[in-house]
């Protein structure tokens, strides 16, 4: 991809000569969604992609006054074909502002691009910290998570809970090291320490060397970041080495969310700790899981939260625009002031375009993911922030 902006390439007089009739004459703006639709994260990406339908059809099918046609792009979660994904939405679809992606490895080409080429980009899920960390960008903003936000929560409200010594246990790639890094301060913020770190390499699912080790350890709970498969058998597995009754099991919201069916018995009284969970009593929520239900006959999940709140801070942007994607500054200084009225409680963003957000601490009861109260209030990820360029 060319490194010349679009700004630049459109040049200040002849920007505003193209660009402000086309909106003026009420050309569509397009979205574009980059998500998967296939493979393992497809019910991801259509949770995403169908609360963000949701999102338009409330608001009139529009943003910023204009109409929005949406350009879907199926990522495959394939990292290898996220650049050419990437072009195929800023090339030939022209797209005006873009929504992605669920993977973290995927992300990055969404995230290189928006730097480049100053088009606002929303993740409406992968957590890793660089995206908004090391290459924090004004153009990117996220609607959901760093994976140090979830962990966090836990190890702050495993601490609250009396435990001082914890050990964290999960695949060795960058979620789980991130994770495990939020768990540690968690632990400390409430006086407590994290003594032990035990990893297997990714996606490796035997357990059974890493769960024998656990009793000699001398800690009082364990915690962990698995997802999908992994936490599924990892979970049966830990029940039934009978580690349950001596070392708590908690983690981050993803050793649970989603799963529970497949995990059953194994999973009953696990904590876990995420920015949302079942049984939120908001009136925001109870409107969004009933239209979300009424919508696509599925119960909303934490993907569709972050779909419609990408939506909704897209539009916070393009309303102070009057619709024009590429007045890139004053979009992002809307976004960066709004308050989301979230499913998950009303949030800010970070100087680094985080959400700063309650960390919800959940029980797994009967099939669901409970709320029993905040693990963490207000909490933002630690990243520096982003400057605006002059």
């Amino acid at each position: 991809m060319s490194q010349v902006s679009r700004r630049t390439l459109l040049g200040g007089m002849a920007a505003a000569t193209l660009a402000t009739p086309a909106i003026a004459q009420g050309a569509p703006l397009k979205l574009g969604l980059m998500l998967p639709f296939s493979g393992t994260f497809a019910v991801l990406g259509e949770n995403i992609a169908a609360a963000i339908e949701l999102c338009l059809k409330e608001n009139g099918g529009k943003m910023g006054g204009r109409t929005v046609t949406i350009v879907k792009v199926d990522d495959e979660s394939d990292p290898s074909k996220a650049p050419a994904n990437v072009n195929r939405l800023l090339g030939r679809e022209n797209v005006d502002a873009m929504i992605g992606t669920v993977h973290s490895g995927v992300v990055m080409a969404l995230v290189q691009a928006a730097r480049d080429k100053e088009v606002p980009l929303i993740i409406p899920n992968a957590g890793n910290v660089a995206a908004t960390r090391d290459l924090c960008s004004p153009y990117v903003f996220r609607s959901s998570f760093s994976n140090w936000q979830p962990a966090f929560g836990m190890g702050k409200a495993l601490a609250s809970q009396g435990v001082k010594k914890a050990a964290w246990v999960t695949w060795d790639y960058a979620a789980g090291k991130e994770s495990g890094e939020g768990f540690r301060d968690g632990l400390k913020s409430g006086g407590a320490e994290l003594t032990h770190v035990l990893t297997l390499p990714f996606p490796e699912a035997n357990f059974q060397p890493i769960l024998a080790q656990l009793p000699g350890l001398g800690v009082e709970a364990v915690g962990s970041f698995f997802a999908g498969g992994g936490a599924v058998q990892f979970v049966k597995d830990y029940a039934a080495a009978g580690l349950r009754a001596k070392l708590p099991l908690c983690g981050s919201g993803f050793l649970t969310e989603g799963v529970l069916k497949a995990q059953g018995a194994a999973a009953e009284g696990i904590q876990t700790a995420l920015h949302y969970g079942d049984g939120l009593d908001n009136p925001k929520n109870v409107a969004f899981r009933a239209a979300f239900k009424a919508m696509t006959t599925r119960d909303a999940d934490v993907y569709a939260v972050q779909g419609y709140d990408a939506a909704q801070m897209l539009m916070a942007g393009l309303a102070a625009t009057k619709g024009d994607a590429s007045a890139i500054k004053p979009l992002a200084a809307a976004i960066r002031a709004a308050k989301i009225d979230s499913p998950r409680g009303a949030f800010t963003l970070s100087p680094s375009h985080n959400p700063i957000q309650t960390i919800w601490l959940r029980e797994a009861r009967n099939g669901e993911n409970k709320v029993i109260g905040p693990a963490a209030d207000a909490l933002a990820d630690p990243g520096t922030g982003c400057k605006m360029p002059a």
